[in-house]
């Protein structure tokens, strides 16, 4: 129950600042909606479902994120401490 409503929080907290408002559409929105936020205790599933809502093609594997966005696959792995949601690689 705690994890729902810190998922819950986060997303407000997303839409209320509108710092990074993500369609999918490219991957300077990708790198925009990453670095404007991070959250510590993100795991690859939360990671997933914030760039869901952000209009992404994200599928969470098990410990990492994938994106395909125009016919390019990338991996995205929750950054923990470190500043920004995650680190972005190309598959």
């Amino acid at each position: 129950m705690k994890w729902i409503s810190t998922i819950i929080t986060f997303c407000i907290i997303m839409v209320s600042l509108n710092t990074a408002s993500a369609l999918g559409e490219n991957i300077s929105d990708l790198k925009k909606l990453i670095s404007a936020s991070e959250d510590t205790r993100m795991n690859s599933e939360d990671l997933a479902f914030v760039l869901a809502t952000h209009g992404f093609d994200a599928t969470p594997k098990s410990s990492y994120v994938e994106i395909r966005l125009h016919n390019e696959i990338y991996k995205l792995t929750p950054n923990g401490n470190e500043p920004g949601l995650c680190d972005m690689a190309k598959l």
